[in-house]
């Protein structure tokens, strides 16, 4: 496979290609760093991902909007997209939103009591108020 074949092939699945990008780029932020705060980031840049790639698979070229502006004329159901890979993006958003909110006020907590966000450091002083 020349470089051309491997381009054109990158460009007809951009939209895949940058929600895989993206989710790695999270993936990486959720392993790597050690920061509540950047863990919540990365998880929000996760979603992201899997939010693009859910629509970019459930998008058909030249389809219409499900969305009935005049009973009276009548279509086929070739004519529209279907509705499912939306409405569970936009699900799926309203989760995603509601989990970072409560991330973010579990580290906010967190920081109060321990003064870091880092989790070792929690860990260590969450262990000794144990002993």
């Amino acid at each position: 496979m020349d470089i051309n074949a491997i381009l054109q092939m990158l460009h007809a699945n951009r939209f895949e290609a940058a929600s895989v990008i993206l989710f790695v780029v999270g993936l990486g932020g959720m392993l790597f760093n050690r920061s509540l705060f950047k863990k919540v980031v990365s998880m929000g840049f996760m979603d992201s991902a899997i939010f693009l790639f859910l629509t970019s698979a459930g998008y058909v070229e030249g389809r219409l909007a499900p969305i009935i502006a005049d009973p009276a004329v009548t279509a086929t159901m070739e004519v529209y997209s279907h509705p499912l890979p939306a409405g569970l993006v936009l699900t799926g958003i309203v989760v995603s939103v509601s989990f970072t909110a409560f991330g973010l006020a579990l580290t906010q907590r967190l920081y109060k009591k321990y003064h870091s966000l880092n989790i070792d450091e929690i860990m260590m002083q969450a262990q000794k108020s144990e002993d």
